[in-house]
């Protein structure tokens, strides 16, 4: 079978209509696993990057999308297992808690996805960008060998590599503008205030004094009978009959 090769000069350039849109399964089992195994990929579409030589705007690809890159994690000390995360002009931080990746059919935990975001300068001033990372790792070999026991013999390469070799998607968060609250909050807002009702009789009402005392009936609609010196006109209590005595014709 033909190699498909999607990636010229580090740019994912994919057919019309088509779009490398994976789950964050697909990404650790179809790809990244395949990948530390040395095993044949779906397709070649994924670049290798050194993802921490270049800020988030200088890496390949468009600005405007999704990127995804094959990256090596560098250590930050030469003892010690924290990765180098530094760029030219900032570096990236992690923030929140590690996301478990479970995958669909064994139910078995795959792999790890860490959430960075960029910060522009050095730690500890740095001032946070819109620039986001999900770095995704596997797990233990015990749970991950398995998958490919041709590789069984090679264990410990396998976790070597399995350290080095993670996958990272960038992509930029859009804001949204203060002055402009999203429809959810429209919806909120319609359903605390609520319709507003205006009782155009008020003004009649103080204006003629106080109704009369009226007797309720037991189908009564609710509705108070008010009558006008002026127009001798009465308007019945029920909503729906109106008898002939309620409207008279001027002479």
């Amino acid at each position: 079978m033909e190699k498909l090769n999607f990636v010229k000069n580090g740019v994912i350039r994919l057919p019309p209509g088509f779009r490398f849109h994976p789950t964050d399964e697909e990404l650790v089992v179809q790809y990244l696993k395949r990948k530390v195994f040395m095993c044949p990929l779906p397709a070649s579409i994924i670049p290798e990057v050194d993802v921490c030589k270049s800020d988030p705007w200088d890496l390949p690809g468009d600005l405007e999308e999704e990127r995804y890159f094959f990256s090596i994690k560098e250590a930050k000390y030469q003892n010690g297992k924290r990765s180098n995360r530094a760029t030219g002009s900032g570096y990236w931080k992690a923030t929140g808690l590690d996301k478990q990746i479970v995958a669909s059919r064994s139910n078995q935990v795959v792999g790890m996805k860490k959430t960075l975001v960029f910060y522009r300068g050095k730690p500890p001033h740095g001032s946070r960008t819109d620039w986001v990372m999900h770095e995704y790792r596997l797990v233990e070999a015990e749970n991950t060998a398995c998958i490919f026991p041709q590789r069984k013999n090679s264990t410990q390469n396998f976790v070597t590599q399995m350290e080095d070799w993670v996958i990272c998607r960038i992509f930029q968060k859009k804001r949204t503008t203060k002055n402009e609250p999203n429809n959810k909050n429209r919806v909120h807002n319609l359903a605390v205030t609520g319709p507003k009702f205006i009782d155009f009789m008020t003004k009649d009402r103080i204006d003629s004094g106080p109704p009369p005392p009226s007797s309720s009936s037991s189908g009564s609609s609710g509705i108070t009978d008010v009558s006008s010196s002026g127009l001798d006109h009465e308007e019945s209590s029920s909503c729906n009959s109106f008898s002939s005595s309620s409207y008279r014709r001027e002479p």
